[in-house]
């Protein structure tokens, strides 16, 4: 199924592992990558013309000329794709903390059942995975997931990992019409969107995998203080699309 992915990338410049990209569009002749330059004053823009020029038929960029955030840059980008035909579109961390060798994986649930309509990689310590978070993001984030998982209605157990698929479809376009009100966790704003808008709700139409490898990497520019802003946030949408 044709798939599209979406990559936020501002100032990127040193994570981008153009490689890694390039192995990923060999082995997934269906993939599609768009970039969304969000305002970059490294040089972002030059390492994406590296990887355009030797892909030029599976990779987009859209540059925007000034940074409007990462909500903002994903929802425009995944406008885009929607206008390119993909049965699948998606959007992915740039510095590949998610490997895309995931992407299989991710995609099997919305090949196999057409009831599914979203899936999200989910961050699971398991025997046999390989998952490398700092131990305080972690125990922090699992207080946040029950927090989600009681607003959402659904038990979610990871929305903030950087990869997500989708299936293309009016509802989705739907979720995505208007700018998402949240900075720090539009991941949950659009699942709230997604679950009024989907048969069965998100128990029905979405699946979480979990990874077999995420590996947490340097130059976040999350820092603490979203977590601290990430319940105000929580409450807000509660009272807009769930309440």
């Amino acid at each position: 199924m044709k798939t599209v992915l979406v990559v936020p990338a501002y100032n990127e410049a040193r994570r981008l592992d153009l490689r890694a990209y390039g192995e990923a569009l060999g082995e997934e002749q269906e993939l599609q990558l768009l970039f969304v330059d969000d305002g970059s004053s490294d040089a972002t823009a030059a390492r994406l013309g590296e990887l355009v020029a030797r892909h030029p038929d599976r990779i987009g960029v859209r540059r925007e000329p000034a940074n409007l955030g990462k909500a903002e840059a994903v929802r425009r980008g995944m406008l885009q794709a929607l206008e390119s035909n993909a049965a699948i579109v998606g959007f992915w961390d740039a510095d590949l903390a998610t490997p895309l060798g995931e992407l299989p994986a991710l995609r099997e649930p919305l090949e196999r059942d057409p009831a599914v309509q979203v899936v999200l990689g989910s961050r699971v310590r398991l025997l046999g995975r390989r998952i490398e978070r700092r131990a305080m993001r972690h125990y922090l984030g699992r207080v946040f997931a029950t927090a989600v998982s009681l607003a959402l209605r659904a038990p979610v157990y990871d929305t903030q990992c950087g990869a997500k698929l989708f299936r293309a479809g009016a509802a989705l376009r739907e979720a995505l019409a208007t700018p998402f009100q949240s900075r720090w966790i539009f991941d949950v704003e659009l699942l709230a969107r997604l679950g009024r808008r989907i048969p069965g709700g998100l128990l029905l139409g979405a699946c979480e995998v979990p990874l077999r490898s995420w590996t947490e990497v340097g130059g976040s520019r999350v820092r603490w203080h979203a977590f601290l802003r990430a319940p105000v946030e929580l409450l807000r949408i509660y009272r807009r699309e769930l309440r």
